[in-house]
């Protein structure tokens, strides 16, 4: 096995230094966010925004689904990698936070891609249609088992379905750890219906290929 790298802050800072770098809305929106104080724990981090737009764009995709919007950083890195006639449907209970998000994709020009539907996420999950090439869920972790029954369905084969906070900060490999964790990573971990990679990027975000 080889040598795993302990990812310090400052290794942390020199890898988002030396990828995609955030722009100056991007770098607005997440400025807005830290505002909101305790709350802006919930903000995607920059990375994972540069990985969303790269995965986007790599699987050519062209309908995609968010669940969990919060103020909108990851939808705008998904839509980026979106094509003009691209589609993200978003879904969240919040306007207020979600507000916020939609300024910044008028600025970047992608709020025509991007449909916000706002409500309670399972009831809104349930009543999508057709198929997406690529799902982001950073929503209920309670919840993420069955938004993963959902999207299985919904997803192309090839397609991708994104999954965040796996790793709860590295307490799932404690037997105290979150259970709704421990119980949905178990969960997708032995379905063959599809291939399952965890990354430690951020507070862990898991990719999950449909077969």
């Amino acid at each position: 096995m080889g040598h795993q790298v302990q990812v310090t802050e400052q290794l942390h800072d020199y890898m988002v230094a030396h990828g995609m770098p955030l722009d100056d809305i991007a770098a607005d929106l997440v400025a807005e966010t830290q505002q909101l104080g305790d709350a802006a724990g919930m903000l995607t981090t920059a990375d994972q925004a540069a990985l969303l737009t790269t995965l986007t764009r790599l699987i050519s995709a062209r309908r995609a689904v968010e669940i969990g919007t919060f103020t909108g950083f990851s939808a705008l890195a998904i839509s980026r990698g979106l094509p003009e006639d691209g589609q993200l449907i978003c879904l969240d209970a919040s306007e207020e936070w979600t507000s916020i998000g939609r300024k910044y994709w008028e600025r970047a020009g992608v709020s025509s891609r991007i449909e916000l539907r706002i409500g309670d996420g399972h009831e809104l999950a349930a009543a999508l249609d057709g198929s997406f090439d690529l799902a982001f869920v950073d929503a209920d972790k309670p919840g993420y088992i069955d938004y993963f029954e959902r999207l299985v369905e919904l997803i192309r084969p090839n397609g991708l379905i994104l999954f965040d906070n796996t790793l709860a900060g590295g307490r799932v490999v404690n037997s105290d750890g979150p259970a709704d964790r421990r119980e949905f990573n178990a969960h997708i971990a032995k379905d063959d219906r599809v291939d399952v990679v965890m990354l430690g990027i951020g507070d862990g975000l898991t990719l999950v290929r449909k077969k």
